[in-house]
């Protein structure tokens, strides 16, 4: 960048005749120039070279477009400073401007590079699938792990920021080496913040929920919509959205119907009259789910569970890739059931009974 320096300065020649203000700021705006100038030209060339046989590259190029016009941007106004006709405190209060620029640029950097790392990893897993059980619990696991380690360099930076400014400097020096009333209270403040992302981390290595899973909560039956660093957002089976924080996955007990796969065994229950032909409406069963195909062929049974004093309860039992394909042919198995027995065997509903009591009912008393 020394050629640089020297073609600012030969253009900066002609305006010494200018007020001090107003030839630095004229030098800064031709840094800014040159800079933005470059950057061009080294897209346009960088396009021409890798479009066709590196596209992930240029993907990730397009994705660091802001980054790197800053990043030249902050290195050429480092490079005009020290050459600007400045009084030295403007000057210092430039550098450190600069500095924090750069400290931030390095914080943005690492960000983006780790979103770039997530998203070629996980290239190999498609949620899309049928057994998409591998796929989310890599997904999961990545994503609160990346949003974990966004947060930590977020903080990282902002202190690294801070820390530039001797006042700053001196009162973390002094809180963190005292052990008294502004540490227990920064300790408390703190706390639903670190509870919930010592959380984050817990459910991406020991995963009892991965997104896309179905879920009992509170008594709600949703799926896994996304999970953030801080709560999980839970697509209710009417589309509501239920918030719910880390912390409550792993303090309190639910219900994860698809925690080793995907595949659900539903039940239908009957309350059918005592002469309901079983035989039939297992043969039944099986012809409707040999004909749907949301049935997955492992599971098809049909039993009497239970008696009453007026009723029997038959039990269906079917199998299905997941939970949706589960409930939809439950709704099919039971609208196709009742449609068989209405049609076929009637005297199988349930029917109320009125019989008389004492054929030879006791004589009237006669009249005196």
């Amino acid at each position: 960048m020394h050629w640089l320096r020297t073609a600012l300065i030969d253009l900066a020649a002609p305006l010494a005749w200018l007020p001090a203000s107003v030839t630095a700021a004229v030098m800064f705006l031709l840094a800014a120039l040159v800079a933005l100038a470059l950057y061009r030209t080294a897209r346009r060339l960088l396009r021409r070279l890798v479009a066709d046989r590196y596209p992930g590259l240029l993907s990730a190029v397009a994705r660091l477009h802001g980054w790197v016009r800053l990043a030249l941007l902050t290195l050429a106004f480092a490079l005009v400073l020290p050459l600007a006709p400045l009084d030295p405190l403007m000057r210092a209060w430039l550098a450190r401007l600069l500095l924090i620029a750069t400290i931030t640029l390095i914080g943005w950097a690492a960000i983006v590079a780790l979103r770039i790392a997530a998203d070629l990893y996980l290239r190999r897993f498609q949620l899309e699938t049928a057994d998409n059980l591998l796929a989310r619990k890599h997904v999961t696991q990545v994503r609160v792990l990346q949003r974990t380690a966004d947060i930590l360099v977020i903080i990282v930076t902002l202190g690294a920021a801070l820390m530039t400014f001797e006042p700053v400097r001196q009162y973390g020096i002094s809180l963190f080496a005292s052990a008294g009333v502004a540490g227990l209270v920064a300790g408390l403040a703190a706390r639903p913040v670190l509870s919930n992302l010592f959380a984050g981390v817990q459910l991406a290595m020991t995963q009892p929920i991965r997104l896309g899973d179905s879920v009992v909560v509170e008594n709600e039956f949703g799926t896994i919509e996304e999970i953030t660093a801080t709560y999980v957002v839970v697509r209710l089976w009417d589309l509501r959205r239920m918030i719910v924080p880390l912390t409550y996955f792993i303090e309190k007990p639910f219900q994860n119907w698809t925690r080793d796969n995907s595949a659900l065994i539903g039940a239908v229950l009957f309350y059918l009259d005592y002469r309901a032909p079983i035989a039939a409406m297992r043969a039944k069963l099986k012809e409707i789910l040999a004909a749907s195909d949301k049935w997955d062929g492992a599971v098809a049974a049909l039993q009497v569970t239970d008696t009453k004093e007026t009723t029997i309860e038959v039990r269906a039992l079917m199998s299905a890739r997941n939970s949706a394909q589960s409930f939809d042919l439950r709704c099919e198995v039971r609208e196709k059931m009742i449609e068989f027995l209405q049609r076929e065997h009637p005297e199988a509903l349930p029917h109320q009974r009125h019989e008389a009591a004492g054929a030879a009912a006791m004589p009237l008393p006669r009249g005196r």
